[in-house]
């Protein structure tokens, strides 16, 4: 055989056979997505409901199945940007095969991912929210009774030198050159603003507030500290998930400087509302489970009296250490009593399981949708599109469990890990039948290799 040469420019077939054409490399992983939402009739489904916001004339337009296809896709794929799913659909034939194109034929850019997004309200995405949490019920993957609540910090798309205050429209060196001017220190180089500003910070008189300062690119955004102790433009996302399936009932986001008391109420009628539609109104949550940020007398009272068939909400919230003890002369009774209800029910054993059972499986979710399905990072501007965006990251990781249910696996990297075990496994089994020795379990030697210059060796 001689030696193949690659050329920089060859000759181009003038015919292709259809046939070559249309097959193509498929994906075990993303044909049994196809078939489950096939099963749903998610297609039908979505360009009914998005029918509305589209013209009655002109050029047709992406297929608002394909559109979110590829959205699950950044998921599924770990990849948190636009850009970044329009190229890897370009770029894979058995992701246009998912999709539903030839392989001669192009993919949605990303601009046009962004047009739909805009043009689609808040509400459509909700809706196919409660489409796959039908889909979820249909497999049994969802309960209801038991949710558990928590809460993230998710980073905007804006940068913290960019921010302006909001009364004189100052960025930061302006003002910090002013502050100077008042302390009658004279600023010639940025190199002295720099350090007149680290003394600042020194001095504890380094302060930024969401009150004083604002991002102009992105208004929504409100300064938070994020986890790893940097201070950053951020989006609170809180998750409502099932205890004893794991699915993610409701995905809300929030501003970044919203106390979690605050949002618990909300984040738990957003979650009931989405069970009724899905479900039919046969399901209930009953117990809501959260950390010790969650806790406070108002919240727990609100929960007590939240009406939708079960007689209110049962809290498992641990409460924080205080210094002083509770005064209840200036509180309502419900109040108290809601306190007191709360603190037996944490301190008994079903309780403290709960709260374990809370820590496992709310912070997984949270693993899968930001660190490894490309949630972390928000490259969009708006709090609206950051919910969009979000709620869509959340309606893959639903699909994923009934994924993981059918295929014993969730993603497509374990995916790949799964197959090569099962690889594994089977030629382990072949060895055996042909009376060979597996790869995996060969038999340690009793030879001791003699150690050089060792005294007990003489």
């Amino acid at each position: 055989m001689a030696l193949g040469k690659r050329r920089s420019e060859r000759q181009r077939e003038f015919w292709v056979a259809a046939n070559d054409v249309a097959s193509g490399p498929r994906h075990v992983f993303y044909e049994k997505l196809n078939a489950i939402l096939a099963e749903a009739n998610f297609d039908d489904f979505v360009e009914e409901l998005c029918e509305p916001y589209y013209a009655d004339g002109g050029r047709p337009g992406i297929p608002p199945g394909v559109y979110f296809r590829m959205m699950y896709l950044g998921y599924f794929e770990g990849i948190d940007s636009q850009r970044g799913i329009a190229w890897r659909c370009k770029d894979s034939l058995s992701i246009k095969h998912f999709l539903g194109y030839q392989q001669h034929e192009a993919t949605p850019d990303h601009s046009s991912l962004s047009r739909i997004r805009t043009r689609l309200p808040l509400e459509v995405f909700h809706e196919v929210h409660v489409c796959v949490l039908q889909l979820l019920i249909a497999h049994k993957l969802v309960d209801g009774a038991t949710v558990g609540v928590d809460a993230t910090l998710l980073e905007a798309n804006a940068a913290m030198k960019s921010i302006v205050r909001k009364d004189n429209g100052e960025d930061w060196e302006e003002y910090v050159t002013r502050l100077a001017a008042e302390d009658g220190v004279e600023i010639k180089t940025k190199a002295e603003l720099i350090r007149y500003d680290k003394q600042r910070n020194k001095q504890g008189k380094k302060k930024v507030s969401n009150d004083e300062w604002e991002s102009p690119s992105d208004p929504d955004a409100r300064i938070a500290k994020m986890k790893d102790g940097r201070t950053h433009l951020a989006y609170k996302a809180e998750h409502v998930v099932d205890l004893n399936t794991e699915a993610i009932l409701d995905a809300e986001i929030y501003h970044a400087n919203c106390a979690d008391t605050a949002t618990l109420i909300p984040s738990l009628k957003q979650a009931q509302v989405h069970l009724d539609r899905a479900s039919g109104w046969t399901r209930d949550i009953i117990k809501a489970v959260a950390d010790k940020g969650y806790h406070a007398a108002e919240t727990l009272a609100r929960c007590a009296t939240l009406g939708w068939g079960c007689g209110g909400v049962k809290t498992y919230i641990p409460e924080p250490e205080r210094k002083y003890e509770w005064n209840w002369h200036d509180r309502p009774e419900a109040q108290q009593r809601a306190v007191t209800n709360n603190r037996r029910r944490t301190q008994r054993e079903f309780g403290k399981r709960l709260q374990r059972r809370r820590s496992e499986v709310v912070e997984r979710g949270f693993a899968h949708v930001c660190e490894t399905g490309g949630g972390r990072r928000s490259w969009l501007r708006g709090i609206d599109e950051v919910r969009k965006r979000h709620l869509m990251t959340a309606m893959a990781h639903n699909l994923g469990l009934v994924l993981r249910k059918l295929l014993r696996t969730g993603k497509v990297r374990q995916f790949g890990s799964l197959c090569a075990r099962v690889f594994v496994r089977s030629c382990g089994v072949i060895c055996r039948f042909a009376g060979l020795r597996s790869i995996g379990n060969r038999p340690r030697s009793n030879f001791r290799r003699p150690i050089l210059n060792d005294p007990l060796a003489a």
